[in-house]
Parts: structure tokens; sequence; C-alpha cells
């Protein structure tokens, strides 16, 4: 049994940063899935990975982790870094071709 403790990232489809303050254990897929052959349903037989566990901070989870024997894999987030550029400045003298702001 292995499973996986990351911060989810920032929703494509949305600006705002909702849900992405939080750690998640998820854990992976043990057996494979299969196609049900009269509807064309997937399944599998693996219930675990229907489980997400939320926690507070990294280390609440891997504590949860370690207190039932549980492999993990931590995932570290990545910080996005944040260019703040204004609209002027595809106007600037001193611009560079090519380096558009939008």
């Amino acid at each position: 049994m292995k499973a996986r403790i990351f911060r989810p990232s920032k929703n494509a489809m949305q600006s705002g940063l909702a849900k992405t303050h939080r750690w998640v254990l998820e854990f992976e897929q043990t057996s494979s899935r299969s196609l049900e052959p009269l509807m064309g349903y997937t399944s599998s037989r693996d219930t675990r990975q229907q489980l997400n566990l939320s926690f507070d901070s990294k280390d609440e989870a891997i504590a949860y982790a370690k207190r039932n024997k549980i492999d993990y894999q931590l995932i570290e987030p990545k910080e996005r870094k944040r260019r703040i550029v204004s609209y002027s400045e595809n106007f600037a003298t001193n611009r560079v071709e090519g380096n558009w702001t939008h």
C-alpha cells in the first residue's frame, strides 16, 4: 500500500487559490482497471483509490502515514513565479522586439 502526499495546484479555470493550502494523502492504484462490457464503465476492485485525506500541514500528513505504517512519497509543491507587468510596457521605447506582456 503506497500513498503520495502533495499539495494540490491551482485550478486552471479560475484565478483564485482556494483549496490549495491543504495537504492531501492519496493512495496509488494497486490493481488494474477493467472495462464493464455492457455499459462501458471503467471499474476497479481497489477501493482505496477513492480515498483522499486532507491535512492542514505537511507534518500532519507524514505523521498519519507513519502512524498507520503507510509507505508514502512526498511531492513538494513548486512555488509559482509571479511576473508583474503592465500594459504600458508594450509601448516602452526600451522594449526588446518580441517581448510582449500579453
